[in-house]
């Protein structure tokens, strides 16, 4: 092994999941970072003017200016994406990428990790064959993006990492790391819980804290890369970002027991029928994709990799971790 630093570039640097992934590799080794980013003043996490870390300030769909800098990095951790717009999708979610790679350097380049998402598999880690015709934007251009890099040359270097459910940062938006998601409506959430409590669901599904995506991807992108060892899978390695599933039942019981409230015993079973029935009584908009989850229900997949499988420690291996992480009232 060379006694040069890494080159690490991560784009999407200034997200939740790329400032946990940026912190943890400038405090627990030396490499050199390439945070590329569009607003400089969303970077709270590692201090820019610190000798190890560029900034590559500007869009991803843009990739000229930075060519030199991608050309020198050894590994990327590509967590940039976009959603909402399709056009904007398009461009960034699978043209953008391509535009990255090329302006790589292979002599130089050992690893690419690139951020997708767990939504676009079946069980088995295969792509789910409604991902294309149901999908939103988003899950469009993943899946697309993914047929596209199993085809691509550098294919053997690359793993492509699908995040479950992501928790992060704090509810009240304090901290050093920006909030995720899904952590922003824990306490939108725990409003609903007097309502969410009569209700039952049959369904289930995986999670991940954003520290602990952080703590897979610091340890690929330090250990030397292999080519794909996944039994059933193609040129890519496909790891899926995950705790062990919980079901949504469990879950609204565990938030009421961490807010001090009651779970009663019994409850309205959400059955298919009766979702569609509230879906038209109520006017809910639902598209295509959303219609394909609540048939599915279960999105669950095997094998998983939390840190554990590496070896490593999780930060938030349960739900109530998560919530003390989060912030979330613990009521006495």
């Amino acid at each position: 092994m060379s006694s040069t630093p890494a080159r690490i570039l991560i784009t999407g640097a200034s997200g939740c999941v790329g400032q946990h992934i940026a912190d943890l590799l400038y405090r627990e080794t030396d490499a050199e970072l390439l945070l590329w980013l569009r607003d400089p003043s969303k970077l709270t996490a590692v201090p820019a003017a610190d000798p190890r870390i560029t900034l590559l300030v500007g869009d991803l769909r843009d990739a000229e200016p930075h060519r030199a800098q991608i050309a020198s990095a050894t590994r990327i951790i590509h967590t940039a994406t976009a959603w909402g717009d399709p056009e904007r999708a398009q461009q960034v979610n699978v043209v953008a990428v391509k535009q990255m790679l090329a302006a790589t350097n292979p002599e130089v380049l050992e690893q690419v990790v690139y951020f997708s998402t767990a939504s676009i598999l079946n069980k088995d880690l295969q792509l789910l064959p409604e991902a294309m015709p149901y999908g939103t934007e988003y899950i469009q251009t993943k899946a697309q993006c993914l047929e596209q890099l199993e085809q691509h040359p550098l294919a053997q270097r690359i793993v492509a990492v699908f995040p479950t459910l992501v928790f992060g940062g704090r509810v009240d938006g304090s901290g050093v790391f920006p909030t995720s998601y899904l952590t922003a409506g824990l306490k939108e959430g725990a409003r609903w819980l007097w309502l969410a409590k009569w209700l039952r669901a049959e369904a289930s599904f995986h999670f991940i804290h954003a520290a602990d995506i952080a703590r897979v991807c610091a340890h690929l992108a330090t250990n030397p890369h292999q080519a794909n060892p996944e039994a059933g899978q193609g040129a890519v390695r496909r790891l899926v970002l995950g705790q062990p599933s919980v079901t949504v039942n469990e879950t609204v019981k565990r938030l009421c027991r961490w807010r001090r409230g009651w779970y009663p015993p019994i409850g309205l079973d959400l059955r298919g029928w009766l979702i569609e029935g509230l879906i038209k009584l109520l006017r809910i908009e639902v598209n295509a994709w959303d219609r394909f989850s609540i048939r599915q229900r279960h999105f669950v997949h095997d094998p998983i990799s939390p840190p554990e499988r590496f070896g490593l420690v999780s930060h938030a291996p349960t739900l109530e971790a998560v919530f003390e992480d989060a912030g979330l009232k613990h009521r006495g």
